[in-house]
């Protein structure tokens, strides 16, 4: 393996990567479909309800992340409490979500530059599930996935810089939107809430499961925890400051656009809040919230393309993949071949175009709620197995991350279940996810072959802790 992680991101480049990381770009503008849908109060009180959700699996997270600050987050974790099998299993619903909402990327950014300049929609064009994908679309999103991939080959220094810039102008563009929501629009625009047809309970909580993906993206914290250079104690609380932030952030503004315009009209609209502070009367308030969606592409590309070659580099290091994944490049710190992998695979779904978007979202969001789960499987047993190891980060007692876990593991079992509001699709998605599934199976065969682990696994000070044929012993 040539050269090793650096430590090159500070406080502020680490808290940008989680909090940006969540930050995504459609919500700004689908809620103009989601508002119909559920209603506001469906779309907002269900995505409170899902951040209440992430802060308390996240406090897994936190606690792990300072005991561990090893590349790879979970897949550490895995490995510890439950040995390799534990470590494919966090890693492969990781990286199975996160790559799903890279090829989602992909499609996301023509489609919003097709806003501005529908002609780009023209010209040469394959289909895929009914839909339409023009070459001139396709290329936008590759090239922008490109430079995507540039910014974090030249290293994590590099990519938390700019991270930080794309999240400062997040913040100055969304406080734009909520302070003038507030102050220049009424109540009467969002009471009631939900519009006669609306079931209230059942609208709220069938957003839940949409909400889990927006709000997936700061686990990339406890991934790159070894590359900070900030205190362990502390990356404990930017994991759980990482979905506090996204959270108010996201609730303020949409529930801006349903103060400052009638969200029953803003549900007949195209664009959402972009539409709606348009109809108010804000023509550059609707372009502000146009490059929040710009800038929250990027930024959720750019934290989630950072964290997922780490996931391969710790399986890697784990030897559960292929040990070619390990090589970091000499100069810029940076896992090359995981990197070039991902790059790959994202283009490799990305193709498929907006016609797998419902497939991109659905997948994402039970893979990550089944992620969020198995970490506080992991907290409960190593504290069972290991109960002298602390990190800077220890919850008091386990009911809080315990239920927070249970609940998502009830969202991802509600998901396998046909017939259920929150249901994949059959049989796209279920074939979609059996594929992975052999995957995972296909590369855990493969790793049986050599019971070691890389010795800077768990981190030298854990290595005479824990024993790796002690926790590769748990496998069997």
């Amino acid at each position: 393996m040539a050269g090793s992680l650096k430590h090159n991101i500070s406080l502020f480049g680490l808290v940008s990567l989680g909090a940006g990381g969540v930050i995504g770009s459609s919500w700004i503008y689908t809620n103009s479909q989601f508002f119909k849908v559920y209603g506001a109060g469906g779309e907002i009180f269900g995505l409170l309800i899902a951040s209440a959700l992430a802060v308390l699996v996240s406090l897994s997270f936190a606690e792990l992340s300072t005991i561990f600050s090893r590349s790879g987050g979970e897949v550490v974790y895995g490995y510890a409490a439950f040995g390799k099998k534990g470590a494919l299993f966090a890693g492969w619903a990781l990286l199975g979500a996160y790559l799903s909402i890279l090829a989602f990327f992909v499609t996301a950014s023509s489609l919003l530059i097709s806003t501005i300049f529908p002609q780009i929609a023209v010209g040469p064009y394959y289909t895929f599930a009914g839909v339409r994908v023009h070459l001139t679309e396709l290329a936008i999103g590759v090239a922008f996935t490109l430079l995507i991939f540039l910014i974090n080959y030249y290293g994590a220094q590099l990519t938390g810089r700019v991270q930080i810039l794309l999240f400062l102008l997040l913040v100055i563009l969304g406080l734009s939107l909520v302070l003038v929501g507030f102050t220049q629009g009424n109540a009467g625009n969002f009471l009631p809430a939900f519009s006669a047809e609306q079931n209230k309970t059942s609208s709220i909580f069938r957003f839940i499961l949409p909400a889990m993906t927006f709000l997936t993206g700061w686990e990339s914290v406890a991934v790159m925890a070894e590359e900070t250079n900030i205190p362990r104690k502390r990356i404990g609380l930017v994991v759980v400051l990482s979905i506090v932030i996204a959270a108010l952030y996201y609730c303020s503004v949409l529930l801006s656009s349903a103060w400052i315009y009638p969200w029953e009209k803003t549900a007949t609209m195209q664009m959402g809040t972009i539409d709606a502070f348009k109809a108010a009367g804000f023509p550059i308030l609707s372009i502000f919230a146009y490059m929040i969606s710009f800038l929250g592409l990027a930024t959720s590309f750019l934290s989630l393309f950072a964290a997922a070659p780490r996931l391969i580099f710790s399986l890697a290091r784990g030897n559960i993949l292929p040990t070619a994944f390990t090589k970091i490049h000499p100069k810029y710190g940076t896992p090359t071949n995981a990197l070039w992998l991902v790059l790959a695979l994202v283009l490799g779904l990305g193709w498929l175009g907006k016609g797998a978007l419902v497939y991109f979202l659905d997948m994402g969001g039970f893979l990550i709620a089944l992620a969020w789960s198995f970490s506080t499987f992991c907290l409960l047993n190593i504290r069972r197995k290991y109960p002298m190891l602390t990190g800077g980060f220890r919850n008091r007692n386990l009911v809080a991350p315990t239920l927070g876990g249970l609940i998502a593991l009830g969202v991802a079992l509600l998901t396998l279940i046909p017939g259920t509001p929150v249901s994949l699709v059959w049989p796209a998605e279920y074939v979609i996810l059996a594929i992975w599934v052999v995957l995972g199976l296909v590369s855990y065969g493969i790793s049986r072959k050599d019971p070691t682990v890389s010795a800077d696994f768990l981190g030298s000070h854990l290595d005479a802790v824990i024993d790796p044929k002690t926790a590769e012993h748990s496998d069997d």
